[in-house]
């Protein structure tokens, strides 16, 4: 039987019990999705984890995601998030994957920019440097429930517009290409997704632009509040990789970013699978 040990007062388990190398029972599989429900971040152990292995794995979650064009990975299952370029050497800091990577220490919630969102995100750990380089996670869920109610109403059933164009310039103008950004319009999505079991969660991160009925600079200075105020530290729990970790976490729970270590020197290599929402909980 898989167990739950919280690493976090809020959230976030680590799991044992569950072979990452092994098909996953069905009695299992309804054990990790109610454990994903109620802990939102769930780490496992996978040292020897492949390709192959974590996409069967992932898959007991939902569909997955193909990735978008112009990352690492397009038009399959896996996402490379990596500063190692395809020569085997680390990539110079205007290596655009180097680029991705630096978007990525922004909190937010994953394919929240995409026609259909991310219901859960799987990355485990290839290599790491020796220092820095961990990821962070915040309960969206635990910050919708301590916020101040006045502060809740000004968001609470609005619609916020993420913009993938938008949020990829904000980092570097030339990080996306016409195509990429015609690829993904704008779209709108609940500032607060209440389909959890264990209550609702707010549900902004780095690709909300703007909220509907709100002047677009006004609107800024409370998402970038909002954003804050979860990201701060008695929400966060922090990873600190060991190779061979696998990290499950919802998208709809929680907002997660990367935080920095010596690209120019060190090596880090990660993969990712994404589990889209179903039509349901969209």
């Amino acid at each position: 039987m898989p167990t739950t040990t919280a690493l976090h007062p809020l959230f976030a388990a680590r799991v044992a019990g569950i072979d990452i190398g092994q098909p996953v029972s069905a009695a299992d599989a309804a054990w990790l999705r109610d454990a994903l429900d109620r802990w939102s971040v769930l780490v496992f152990a996978a040292p020897s984890i492949t390709d192959d292995s974590q996409v069967a794995f992932s898959e007991t979650f939902g569909t997955l995601e193909t990735t978008r064009a112009g990352a690492n990975g397009a038009g399959g299952k896996l996402i490379v998030l990596t500063n190692i370029g395809s020569n085997g050497q680390i990539a110079p800091p205007t290596d655009k994957q180097v680029l991705n990577n630096k978007a990525n220490q922004i909190w937010h919630h994953d394919s929240s920019f995409k026609a259909t969102p991310a219901r859960a995100s799987l990355l485990s750990a290839r290599e790491i440097p020796q220092a820095g380089g961990d990821t962070e996670f915040a309960s969206t869920r635990a910050a919708w429930q301590a916020m101040d109610p006045a502060r809740r109403q000004r968001v609470q059933d609005r619609m916020a517009v993420h913009d993938f164009g938008w949020s990829r310039a904000r980092v570097d103008p030339a990080l996306m290409t016409a195509a990429e950004r015609d690829a993904h319009p704008p779209v709108r999505r609940a500032t607060v997704v209440a389909e959890n079991p264990y209550g609702p969660a707010l549900y902004l991160g780095a690709h909300a632009r703007s909220i509907d009925g709100i002047p677009e600079a006004e609107g800024r200075v409370l998402i970038d509040g909002l954003n804050d105020f979860a990201g701060s530290g008695d929400f966060v729990y922090r990873h600190h990789w060991t190779a061979g970790d696998l990290v499950l976490w919802d998208n709809r729970a929680v907002m997660h970013r990367a935080t920095p270590f010596a690209s120019g020197a060190e090596r880090r290599h990660m993969v990712r699978t994404t589990v889209e929402c179903p039509p349901t909980v969209r």
